[in-house]
């Protein structure tokens, strides 16, 4: 198989198994009612448990076993995982059936067929200079499956109730099992860094090493804890914020479907600047903007119209720092361990998100307002746009010792 049609089937693999794998997961709210009011467990049950699975489905343990055991191997047992994990899920009865299938099974399975094997695979065979349009290609595959599978889940449910639809999820994203053969078996040296026969000596220990004491690595973690925040923060308290202030429950839906939508154009155009402009001032642009869409939709007059167009807005800038701060992952280190060093990435990104679900619900609980934090995720925008500033974008390269002088010199 040629290298430009082996690099189509890795993509198009790709982009199935994530529109698979994180559309099924973002539907899992629709199971908010229907299991709280089955089981009688109350809403924070739920949450904790949906919690629970955004931090296991994002360990980095699964990118060091995509990197040593081969990207097909591991999204194929994931689809297995995965699909078992919804299938004990629709047989939990307590609340701590709950926490172990749906949050560890089901979390252990996405882990193993998510964004971080997703994107490990498609660095391992895109080109360099179309590496961040391809991750951005993989970011819009993520959206259009959040939009397709809504829909299909909550017409699952109204019809065959929340077990049966769990049930039926469960052997939909057995499919991902079989959209594993299109990935790349084991990981390869080849087209990385410029020097590839460096690269192929370097060990997973190296480079760890060498990202952990790299500056820019670790201030891209700090960032992508920023985004974390921001997003989600605002797809889960948007709503019930935009209804506090009187918008319409319609409008509101809206708000939310924009982000969506425009997450679909900002991805790919983001992508695909970052092939030829710098990722590291794009990212800087990105957040930053996002604080002030921020301000301005805080500034204005609420309205229908204005909660939908602010969804829009920040809906453009929503993923579009996926491919490019995957992209610079790549860039500086090589696709050799990628998966390794874009879940450490990917797991700080989840701290965040945790972090921004919980501090809005605590926030609101204690004030009777979201205000503090809306005002922590401007500040935290501009701090990020300003941290990304220093990041150097030029390939790593390992300190090797100076030779020693023989005893006869």
């Amino acid at each position: 198989m040629s290298q430009r049609n082996r690099f189509l089937l890795v993509l198009s693999s790709a982009s199935l198994i994530i529109a698979l794998s994180m559309g099924t997961r973002h539907g899992m709210g629709l199971f908010l009612d229907p299991i709280t009011s089955s089981l009688g467990v109350d809403r924070e049950t739920f949450s904790l448990t949906v919690a629970w699975q955004n931090l296991i489905h994002a360990l980095p343990l699964f990118g060091v076993l995509a990197d040593l055991l081969g990207f097909r191997r591991i999204a194929l047992l994931g689809g297995v995982v995965y699909g078992g994990g919804l299938w004990l899920a629709s047989q939990s009865e307590t609340a701590l059936g709950l926490y172990m299938n749906l949050g560890g099974v089901v979390g252990i399975g996405i882990g193993l067929s998510g964004m971080i094997v997703v994107m490990g695979a498609v660095g391992q065979v895109a080109p360099p200079e179309r590496r961040s349009t391809a991750f951005g290609i993989v970011t819009v595959a993520f959206s259009i499956g959040m939009f397709a599978l809504a829909p299909l889940l909550q017409f699952s449910i109204e019809n065959f109730g929340w077990r049966g639809s769990l049930q039926a999820a469960g052997v939909f994203v057995l499919l991902i099992s079989l959209l594993a053969f299109g990935l790349p078996g084991k990981t390869s040296s080849e087209g990385n860094l410029t020097d590839s026969t460096l690269e192929s000596k370097l060990t997973l220990g190296k480079t760890l090493n060498g990202a952990c004491t790299h500056s820019g690595y670790l201030l891209l973690n700090l960032g992508f804890f920023v985004c974390g925040f921001h997003v989600a923060f605002i797809g889960t308290h948007l709503p019930a914020f935009l209804q506090g202030e009187g918008v319409s429950l319609s409008a509101a839906s809206w708000a939310l479907a924009m982000i969506g939508l425009f997450n679909m154009f900002g991805s790919i155009i983001f992508g695909r600047l970052g092939d030829s402009l710098s990722k590291k001032y794009l990212l800087s642009l990105l957040y930053t903007l996002r604080s002030v869409v921020i301000i301005v939709f805080l500034m204005i007059p609420l309205t229908d119209f204005t909660a939908i167009a602010f969804g829009a807005a920040i809906g453009f800038l929503w993923l579009a720092t996926v491919p490019l701060t995957s992209g610079i992952v790549a860039q500086v280190f090589g696709t050799r361990y990628l998966s390794t060093l874009w879940a450490i990435v990917f797991f700080s990104h989840q701290l965040g998100a945790f972090l921004g679900v919980w501090l809005g619900g605590r926030v609101y609980d204690t004030t009777g307002s979201y205000n503090s934090v809306w005002l922590a995720a401007i500040v935290l925008g501009i701090l990020a746009g300003i941290i990304h500033l220093p990041i150097r974008e030029t390939p790593w390269r390992p300190l090797t010792p100076e030779p020693q002088p023989s005893m006869g010199d």
